[in-house]
């Protein structure tokens, strides 16, 4: 019985503790959620802040992912919203582990962007989840990243600032569409869900 009241007690410390260190992160990403829906350049209006929506933010969608470089120097056409493609290059793959399964996505960089001197080292990163059209955009959603935040072939990925396109909340964008190489066969019920409010014109 003293034995079982130890491991108790001593679980109750570790969880305790996990809490305690998940809090600063925590608080981190909703002043970043914060600033995200003040800042929006798409929905400007204060009455319509109210129809964004987030997945409880949890550091469990805070992965390190391995990065491996892939050279293409042909690119391809990727699909948009709109009216035509933008042309994209495979600039690497990452693998990571979420919830005990090994994942894998492409991260591109998109050619107009690329001669540009202030994006020019952007790398952008769309996906399609088991939440895609129910819980969150069915058209996908993005994260970006920057060349310098990969270090020693690795590269951190925090769902939880996964982002919608501009698509959901106004038609008339030009929105990529992300690969079928890029559909995870998994929930990720971190970042962004889906806008409760039908795109305007």
């Amino acid at each position: 019985m003293k034995m079982k009241a130890i491991v108790s007690l001593t679980l109750m410390v570790l969880f305790s503790s996990l809490l305690q260190a998940q809090v600063p992160y925590v608080q981190a990403i909703k002043k970043y959620q914060q600033a995200y829906v003040r800042e929006h350049e798409v929905v400007t209006k204060k009455s319509d802040k109210k129809y964004f929506r987030f997945f409880p933010i949890s550091s469990s969608y805070k992965v390190s992912a391995s990065f491996t470089r892939i050279r293409d120097e042909v690119g391809f056409m990727m699909p948009t919203s709109g009216k035509g493609p933008k042309k994209f290059f495979r600039y690497g793959s990452i693998r990571f582990k979420l919830n005990g399964k090994t994942l894998q996505l492409t991260v591109y960089q998109n050619e107009q962007l690329m001669t540009d001197s202030v994006y020019k080292d952007h790398l952008f990163l769309p996906f399609t989840d088991s939440t895609s059209g129910e819980e969150s955009y069915g058209g996908g959603r993005y994260i970006d990243l920057e060349i310098k935040d990969i270090k020693n072939n690795q590269v951190i990925i925090d769902f939880n600032k996964a982002y919608n396109p501009y698509c959901v909340y106004s038609k008339g964008y030009n929105c990529p569409i992300p690969p079928r190489e890029n559909d995870l066969s998994v929930a990720i019920r971190a970042g962004e869900m889906d806008f409760a409010k039908q795109p305007v014109n």
